[in-house]
């Protein structure tokens, strides 16, 4: 099965109008969908006591069902924790797909990050996702997703690119070494546990610099190109794998999106933007922690400042309606995309992943134009609006975009509309999807989808803990 199979579901409800009050009977019940505790992967005592104040504190009872089947659906049905060579090693799956994306991985432990010093076993296994992250790197820093089995020879084995066994899929995309370093440096910052930051870990952060290099694409196309046997589009690289043509200007190619779709102009924005915070991140734990690696570390800020300094001379458009704003893609010789996709990172996403202030000027300007229906691949229906993207086609809403719309907004009456929204397009299934069609929430895509489910737990606990007014 790969990332298009479509999954369809009937609904148990009828969702009502987007950002309104959810239309459901007077006491509605809600079936128990999370797998029983004898059928969990992990149980966390924290993530549980989360739950258990969640629903006691928040009166609405669809919210309190919603965040006991979400927030935990990563540990409930997607990890494997063991220990191999006396390390935590931890595999995480994507839901109903067998196979770790290093951004998917990454995501979905995230927001357990703000547990584990209340829980030993719940640090254990972010620590074993690290420590597996780096194996993966070290043996394909193109790769965006891997087997939990090294020797296992998949799918897209006849991918032409240089694939090899343990290798679910060979698509180069920026934020699969991004995401690894933002997991790393947050449990760094967290617990001050230098153990997954070892020799290891400093190659992948060597391996990962050079990937970046390589690919600003200055004097050569470089080692990687990938092409695939298909009828679809965005599942391909054109011009012999590599690409249409850009302009070395010190930005970072990308051959695929967050999305796993291809990009257009390999100079993808908000990757390269998220590059740029995980650099400076990267740099900070090598020169701390690795003093010996203290030319990796200069090396790292020092990209991290071209590639910054090329963002703000190649990135930012003059839109006739909003002024200046960000591009999705370029190509460094003056064409653009302008448009957002659901997956993160995107442009809405970015302050998010702390890869941008959300007070940016552009970056406002960015959001009112990506949040309309300017961009052609925001949908607005009789059941929702939001973003989604070309990976499942046109008037499909990810809940992951309404997710980050509403982690990112500094307005109550949208974050309170974006739990609404969420609330009542999830099909009466209990959880998120990949996406749902904009007129029918019964049309989705995707019934396992882990990053969904957890990333909407997380928006919720925000916003119980911040704003608990917002989810009365």
């Amino acid at each position: 099965m790969n990332r298009r199979t479509f999954v369809h579901r009937t609904s148990l409800v009828t969702a009502s109008l987007a950002f309104a009050p959810a239309a459901f009977a007077a006491s509605p019940t809600f079936p128990v969908v999370r797998p029983a505790t004898g059928k969990r992967r992990f149980r966390s005592k924290a993530v549980e006591a989360a739950i258990s104040e969640f629903k006691k504190k928040v009166k609405d009872p669809e919210l309190g069902w919603l965040f006991e089947n979400c927030f935990p659906s990563t540990l409930d049905t997607t990890v494997t924790y063991s220990s191999q060579g006396g390390r935590p090693d931890t595999y995480v799956i994507t839901g109903d797909i067998d196979a770790m994306w290093l951004r998917d991985s990454s995501a979905q432990v995230w927001p357990y990050l703000q547990f584990i010093d209340k829980d030993a076993e719940l640090r254990q296994l972010v620590a074993g996702v690290i420590n597996r992250q780096v194996r993966c790197v070290n043996k394909d820093p193109y790769a965006n997703a891997f087997y939990g089995d090294d020797t296992k020879v998949g799918e897209w084995k006849s991918d032409h690119t240089a694939m090899q066994p343990g290798v679910h899929e060979r698509k180069w995309e920026i934020d699969s070494l991004c995401y690894p370093i933002r997991l790393a440096y947050h449990y760094w910052e967290k617990t001050g546990d230098a153990k997954p930051f070892d020799a290891q870990w400093q190659q992948a952060i060597r391996n990962t610099l050079q990937t970046f290099r390589a690919q600003q694409r200055r004097d050569k196309l470089g080692p990687y190109h990938f092409q695939r046997q298909t009828t679809n589009s965005t599942d391909t690289q054109p011009l012999a794998g590599y690409g249409y043509p850009v302009r070395p200007v010190g930005l970072i190619c990308s051959a695929f999106r967050p999305s796993d779709d291809a990009t257009l102009y390999s100079f993808l924005v908000p990757s390269n933007f998220f590059a740029v915070a995980s650099l400076r991140q990267a740099a900070e734990m090598l020169t701390a922690l690795a003093p010996a690696e203290a030319a990796t570390a200069k090396d790292c800020a020092a990209l991290a400042d071209e590639v910054d300094a090329a963002l703000r001379q190649h990135a930012i458009v003059n839109h006739p309606q909003h002024g200046k704003i960000y591009a999705y893609e370029v190509d460094g010789f003056g064409s653009q995309i302008l448009m957002d996709d659901a997956n993160v990172p995107s442009l809405v996403a970015l302050p998010y992943l702390g890869a941008l202030a959300v007070t940016d000027p552009i970056y406002q300007n960015t959001r009112k134009f990506l949040l309309s229906e300017a961009n052609p691949f925001f949908f607005k229906g009789t059941s929702a609006e939001g973003i989604g993207g070309p990976h499942v086609g046109l008037n499909m809403i990810w809940p992951i975009a309404i997710t980050t719309r509403g982690l990112t907004s500094q307005d109550d009456a949208e974050i309170r509309a974006c739990v609404q929204s969420l609330k009542t397009t999830h099909a009466g299934t209990g959880y998120m999807h990949e996406s749902f069609h904009k007129d029918d929430p019964k049309n989705f895509t995707r019934a396992w989808f882990a990053w969904a489910n957890t990333l909407f737990g997380e928006f919720l606990w925000k916003v119980y803990q911040e704003k608990p007014q917002l989810l009365a």
